[in-house]
């Protein structure tokens, strides 16, 4: 399994809003993409903004290329994230899943 890391800066009031919009737009992309196989939404204060971070799971680079396309280091952006004045970072990380749990 392999899993694909993305992150921005986001401000406070923001947040939620954002969040939302990610649901709507990565997470539901992602997770109709054959090949997904969860996610995790994760976020922090760093210095006065809030860190959003996106990690899909994937069974393959084939199905992250699905969804990326070819370039799968480029980061995916979507309408309507200027609106919630993020500040997105343009590449990702993939990463091979040694182990995961849950509980």
């Amino acid at each position: 399994m392999l899993a694909r890391e993305w992150k921005c800066l986001c401000p406070p009031v923001h947040r939620d809003g954002f969040l939302a919009h990610l649901v709507a737009t990565g997470v539901a992309e992602t997770s109709a993409t054959p090949g997904y196989r969860g996610h995790q939404i994760l976020t922090r204060e760093v210095d006065g903004m809030v860190e959003v971070t996106f990690v899909s799971y994937w069974e393959s680079l084939a199905a992250i290329k699905a969804f990326a396309g070819a370039d799968i280091g480029r980061a995916v952006l979507y309408p309507g994230d200027d609106a919630y004045a993020i500040v997105p970072e343009t590449v990702v990380r993939h990463y091979e899943v040694v182990e995961a749990t849950l509980v």
